[in-house]
């Protein structure tokens, strides 16, 4: 049963193709025995499982790839597989999809227990709380999170270039020459308008219509990150798919849950249910004090990433909405974000306060501010762009 395995392995393997090599690849350490791969739906989760399998293996029957989509799971246990494997000479399992599998952490318990020399690499969806509700895996895993495009690897795939990554105080204190250097290879301005549109998912590369795939990636999220995952019934879809159309239209937004819960006709209690499964599934931001986190109210709701912004059926997008969405995000992958009472929108780290604006004209006064549309900044002005360069 192997072959069929590893002839689909090395099917992937050759024909898979990553034009823009992730950070993450170098930020993992490889040697842990157990390794979960987080990520929203559409960020590349499989494509990365394929592509480390391509760099550290090729097609060598050490490691095998293994979507949990096949009926092979249906009646034989990932523990008799994973037994087979190691017999015939197997060493680094890289599961996808393994949330479809009934008992799929007991088995990675069991497994890791049982086979010494075997790695595994698994994929898990955003919503999944790996440690929290599966106590067999809370002393052995080890959690990496895979992020969307950063507008840094859009702008090198799209130009042909290869920008490194700045650290945000590298940022803070020298945004002018750093600005300077890339303008000094290529326009950011010409490549940041179509970033924001339909750069953060991988799947832009794929020749399919961008819109409708995105549509169906959120659908997906819906249907399987939240309900099948979090085990909701199939008749709630509605109801959180109406909170979710709300906030595409309203974001960003100060949640009014008592509005929302006269319109959908559910309970407060149920509507910040909803909030925290959206969020869960990197649909939605939220945005809240320091001192503050769920179930508390948010300060701010902001949908995840800026392309999700452009599902909204009119199709007028508000560039102050669209500004703020892409800091958030961008500051969010690697720093702590929150709102703040101190004449400012955003307080980064606890220390670092910044207000962002799509006009290039707004006066600043003494905070940080991150400025759209700008090509180099100077002093406490900085371009919004450049944020985009944090991974």
């Amino acid at each position: 049963m192997l072959e069929a395995f590893y002839k689909t392995h090395r099917y992937l393997v050759e024909h898979t193709d990553a034009p823009v090599r992730r950070l993450l690849m170098d930020e993992i350490d490889w040697s842990h025995r157990l390794i979960a791969i987080k990520g929203s739906r559409g960020v590349g989760k499989t494509t990365f499982l394929l592509m480390y399998a391509k760099e550290q293996f090729g097609t060598s029957a050490e490691c095998l790839y293994v979507n949990f989509n096949n009926f092979y799971f249906a009646q034989h246990s990932l523990v008799e597989f994973a037994g087979e494997f190691v017999q015939n000479g197997g060493k680094t399992l890289l599961l996808d999809q393994i949330f479809k599998y009934e008992q799929w952490s007991e088995e990675l318990r069991i497994c890791y227990d049982k086979y010494p020399g075997l790695h595994i690499v698994f994929t898990a969806s955003p919503v999944m709380r790996l440690t929290e509700e599966n106590p067999d895996l809370c002393d052995i895993v080890h959690m990496y999170n895979l992020r969307g495009f950063s507008f840094r690897e859009y702008l090198n795939l799209q130009s042909g270039q290869s920008f490194p990554t700045y650290t945000l105080q590298q940022i803070l204190s020298d945004h002018e020459q750093i600005a300077a250097g890339i303008m000094g290879k290529v326009n950011p301005l010409w490549y940041f308008p179509d970033y924001l549109r339909h750069g953060y998912y991988p799947f832009f590369l794929e020749k399919r219509n961008f819109d409708e795939t995105l549509l169906k990636t959120m659908n997906m999220m819906l249907e399987v990150d939240i309900l099948l995952v979090k085990k909701i019934e199939i008749g709630y879809l509605d109801k959180i798919r109406k909170v979710l159309y709300s906030m595409i239209l309203e974001t960003p937004c100060a949640l009014n849950v008592s509005r929302l819960s006269e319109s959908i006709d559910t309970s407060r209690a149920t509507i910040m249910n909803y909030i925290k499964y959206l969020k869960d599934a990197r649909l939605l931001n939220l945005l809240y004090p320091d001192d503050k986190q769920f179930p508390a109210k948010p300060r701010k709701v902001y949908m995840q990433n800026p392309n999700l912004l452009y599902t909204v059926p009119s199709g007028q997008i508000d560039k102050q909405a669209l500004a703020e969405t892409f800091f958030y995000n961008a500051l969010h992958a690697c720093h702590k974000v929150n709102a703040t009472d101190r004449n400012a929108m955003f307080v980064v780290d606890g220390v670092n306060y910044f207000n962002v604006s799509a006009r290039p004209s707004v006066k600043t006064g003494f905070r940080t501010t991150a400025i759209d549309n700008m090509e180099i900044g100077t002093g406490n002005r900085i371009p919004l762009w450049l944020f985009g360069f944090l991974y």
